[in-house]
């Protein structure tokens, strides 16, 4: 467990430096190691923590870094942030940060979607900070307190 903490940190910091190129930082860790759960947790992790969750389709896999951001990754707002990345028809991130309207990019410099869980089933919601998401067959749409907003499905990317 150690060493994957470690790979996964290693490699958060060269993407980080790698930022300075214009790749954005990596927001999924890997896949190895991690336990599969069937929901993502009711509560706030410790400070520092991202949460990732990913829809049931594995399609769509989303990481919530927390304000003030991790040890190896700041957003560039301070956070929060919600970033959800969709592989499939093609690859886009959407962002939502503190303030401001939500972002799509369309040239995913860290494609790094999506790892094996937890799995936000559809039908269910999931709420941190200022975000929320609801997990439906048709996508994932996510929220922040203020109405600004992002879709992410086979059919529409979108965001306002």
């Amino acid at each position: 467990m150690k060493l994957l903490v470690v790979g996964v940190s290693l490699f958060l910091s060269l993407s980080t430096l790698a930022q300075a190129g214009g790749a954005p930082p990596p927001r999924m860790p890997s896949p190895e190691g991690q336990q599969q759960q069937s929901q993502p947790e009711p509560t706030v992790g410790p400070a520092g923590v991202q949460e990732i969750f990913v829809m049931p389709s594995g399609n769509i896999g989303c990481v919530y870094t927390p304000a003030g951001g991790t040890p190896v990754y700041q957003p560039a707002d301070g956070g929060p942030e919600l970033a959800c990345d969709i592989v499939a028809p093609r690859y886009v991130r959407a962002t939502l940060g503190r303030s401001g309207a939500a972002t799509l990019n369309h040239a995913v410099g860290d494609p790094s979607c999506c790892s094996s869980g937890p799995v936000l089933d559809y039908g269910q919601n999931w709420a941190r900070g200022p975000f929320s998401c609801a997990s439906q067959r048709t996508g994932l749409s996510c929220r922040r307190d203020d109405g600004h907003s992002f879709l992410l499905s086979r059919a529409q990317v979108s965001a306002d």
